[in-house]
Parts: C-alpha cells; sequence; structure tokens
C-alpha cells in the first residue's frame, strides 16, 4: 500500500511538472534591426520543438534539433550565404509571451527578445 502510495505521488508530481512547463506553440516575432524582423512559426510536442524561421536576410528555413525542457528552449537553423552553409544556434527561456534567445552563428553570441503573437 505504501509503495503503491509513493508511486501515486510521483506520478502526481511528475503531471505537475509538465503542467507548469512552456508551451511555446505559435508565432513569434523579434525585430533585429537592420535585419529586418524575423518570424518564427514554432510547434511543441512534449519535448520536440519544430518549426520554421524566416525573414531578416532569408526565406523560410525548418529548424532543426528543437527542445523544450520546462521553460528552456534550444533549435538550429541552417541558413545559406554565397554558397556557404551557415548553423545559427539558438538557446534562451520562455517568460510568458517572451522569449529571451542568445543567437550564434559563430562570430559571438547575440542576444535576442522574441515576443509571441496573439
Amino acid at each position: 500500500m505504501k509503495k503503491r502510495i509513493a508511486h501515486m505521488s510521483a506520478l502526481l508530481a511528475l503531471g505537475c511538472m509538465v503542467a507548469l512547463g512552456a508551451d511555446v506553440t505559435g508565432k513569434w516575432t523579434a525585430d533585429n534591426g537592420r535585419g529586418g524582423t524575423q518570424t518564427f512559426d514554432l510547434k511543441q510536442d512534449g519535448s520536440k520543438l519544430t518549426g520554421t524561421v524566416s525573414g531578416g536576410r532569408g526565406g523560410a528555413v525548418e529548424i532543426s534539433n528543437g527542445k523544450v525542457d520546462g521553460d528552456n528552449v534550444s533549435f538550429e537553423v541552417v541558413r545559406e550565404f554565397n554558397g556557404n552553409s551557415i548553423t545559427i544556434k539558438y538557446s534562451g527561456s520562455v517568460s510568458g509571451n517572451s522569449m529571451k534567445l542568445t543567437m550564434d552563428a559563430g562570430r559571438g553570441p547575440r542576444e535576442i527578445t522574441l515576443t509571441k503573437q496573439e
């Protein structure tokens, strides 16, 4: 009986943790100054994150290696510039309708803030 109660308590705690994690599904935008506005169309399925990034200095591209862990988010985008492939890595956290990300394309990290569109 005690073992069963312990298992039930563990499942309840796990359920609460999942319920408290971020849901990043939707359209997010970031104004990158000279690069213009970027749109992030994201779809979360559990801890897996998929979607596209469009605007800025290129057309829409698929994200890869996308993960959501609680309020933490990470993914990559591969863009083509003048025949060269550049991998841009994004990582950061979500708080309500704001997502603060560090973006790194190999030339030093840069901070960006995304806003969820309603």
